[in-house]
């Protein structure tokens, strides 16, 4: 990937479109959030993947994160806490726990900042 530098941030060209990161939030997303939403995100896919081949059939999942950041130092990201939501109907928890757990040791971001930032996955099943 390249960046160039913009007059508020920078940006880089992408084949989905330009993505604009500054720090202030007017001008695009700001890192944080580009963190957070790689590690959510990637959980996500993770987790579909998984309850696919488990044959466990759900209709939505929807991901939210609660970010805990350490404003003595240089406001860096201590803690997140991913929620998920599973939709479906027939959903074995016990399952879907061991879903969970996969997820977290197959998500290349998740691993890549394991010893940094703490990163807390929970679920519920929504019927």
């Amino acid at each position: 990937m390249e960046f160039k530098m913009k007059e508020v941030g920078f940006f880089t060209e992408t084949a989905n479109g330009r993505l604009n990161i500054s720090g202030d939030e007017q001008h695009g997303f700001r890192p944080y959030q580009l963190l957070v939403s790689s590690i959510a995100v990637c959980s996500g896919g993770v987790l579909r993947t998984i309850l696919g081949k488990m044959r466990l059939n759900y209709e939505d999942i929807s991901i939210s994160a609660d970010v805990q950041r350490n404003e003595a130092e240089a406001n860096k990201v201590e803690r997140i806490h991913l929620h998920f939501k599973i939709t479906g109907t027939d959903l074995d928890e016990n399952k879907i726990h061991k879903a969970m757990e996969l997820t977290k040791k197959n998500c290349s971001m998740v691993q890549s900042v394991i010893g940094s930032i703490e990163v807390e996955e929970t679920f519920e099943i929504v019927k």
